[in-house]
């Protein structure tokens, strides 16, 4: 990146091509403060309601640990097997709560960034192992910004901790003079209900992060106004995506011309390879102009148009290919033509100002001139 690009102002939105690289580099919107706050507040409310039952499991696991029989004692392999079957034990009891605490965090890192895995991403790069920008992490903005949310987060938690202890001092003064099963089971209440009301603080941290990364995000990812002309270049120059406004330019156009068939007077044709539709407004001083025209697949739809707009067609081979040759859209018909088209709109009038006891006027056959006269392949006639 040049120096002019470092010290212009980034004030543009990213693009879509910016974000899509950015994606495949690894880089996307992250809040490491919402991960932690679900996680916390998950196992929270997973020991609270079932902490109970677990350490009860543990305890008689721990128990039946220090109990041994004479046998086990005195056998050197039936030791080993003892402890390791109890180690198996435990982790059964607690394996749970680790799957719990992995899924719960892969769901809130991929409710904010989504999924994506990028080998980019672990590629080692030297600005992570430069001491310049190492300095720059420790005593930049994020820094300070990470060391705010932390403290933030330290005062909030204690806050709400000091808060539980005080309501329920009168009762962890109570448990000494309690019996040791009920004082264990008040204790181990009294636990758990304080760890899920200190966890949900953590809500608070995540609602701030949340946006804060959000914005962050969007900051790194905004454009010079050069860069985004540089990536428009780039862009209209790939022969792919020009075929492709191309494609979409002609479908544009085919989709307003086929709407301009509806307004058309009448439509003539060659029968079947050439359309041209023609429009006339006798109120004014101008020469008929032609809406619409097309060859082969775009003179079927024109005739179709045409006919679920109720249109009329008027066959006449040499007169459509000289229409269609020498006359582009939206274009006056040629001087030459005048008579001819004239002749076929006024037949088209006359139709459509029949009423009871009328006659239908003669079909005409309008001559186009020698100079005007065109083969199916554009070249004039002989």
């Amino acid at each position: 990146m040049s120096e002019q690009d470092t010290s212009e102002e980034r004030s543009e939105e990213p693009t879509a091509k910016r974000l899509e690289k950015a994606q495949e580099d690894g880089q996307v919107a992250r809040s490491q403060e919402l991960s932690v706050a679900a996680m916390m507040i998950g196992v929270a409310c997973f020991m609270y309601l079932f902490g109970g039952y677990l350490i009860t499991q543990l305890s008689e696991i721990f128990v039946a640990g220090f109990t041994f029989d004479r046998k086990a004692i005195f056998s050197d392999n039936l030791l080993p097997t003892t402890f390791g079957s109890h180690a198996l034990e435990s982790m059964s009891v607690v394996v749970p709560i680790f799957i719990l605490a992995i899924i719960i965090a892969l769901g809130a890192a991929g409710m904010l960034g989504g999924y994506i895995f990028s080998i980019k991403s672990l590629a080692p790069k030297g600005s992570k192992i430069n001491p310049l920008n190492g300095f720059k992490r420790m005593f930049g903005t994020k820094a300070l910004v990470d060391l705010s949310k932390a403290l933030a987060k330290f005062s909030l938690v204690g806050l709400t901790l000091y808060l539980v202890v005080s309501q329920s001092f009168d009762a962890i003064v109570g448990l000494g003079f309690m019996n040791f099963g009920p004082a264990m089971a008040e204790a181990g209440q009294m636990i758990a209900t304080g760890t899920v009301l200190v966890t949900l603080t953590l809500i608070v941290a995540a609602a701030i992060d949340v946006p804060y990364q959000i914005y962050e995000f969007n900051k790194k990812m905004k454009m010079t106004k050069q860069e985004v002309k540089d990536e428009f270049k780039d862009t209209e120059g790939r022969p792919e995506v020009k075929a492709q406004i191309r494609r979409k330019q002609r479908e544009m156009a085919m989709g307003q011309m086929l709407e301009a068939v509806a307004d058309a007077d009448v439509i003539i044709v060659n029968p079947e390879h050439f359309a041209v539709a023609l429009s006339y407004d006798p109120s004014s001083n101008g020469a008929p102009l032609v809406v619409a025209k097309g060859a082969d697949f775009m003179a079927q739809s024109i005739r179709e148009r045409a006919g679920k707009s109720g249109v009329p067609l008027f066959s006449s081979p040499t007169l459509a290919r000289a229409l269609y040759f020498t006359t582009d859209i939206n274009q006056s018909v040629p001087e030459s033509l005048y008579y001819a088209v004239a002749q076929v709109i006024a037949y088209v009038f006359s139709l459509n100002s029949l009423g009871p006891g009328s006659t239908v006027a003669e079909r005409p056959r309008p001559e186009v001139p020698a100079g005007m006269r065109y083969n199916t392949d554009g070249t004039l006639a002989s």
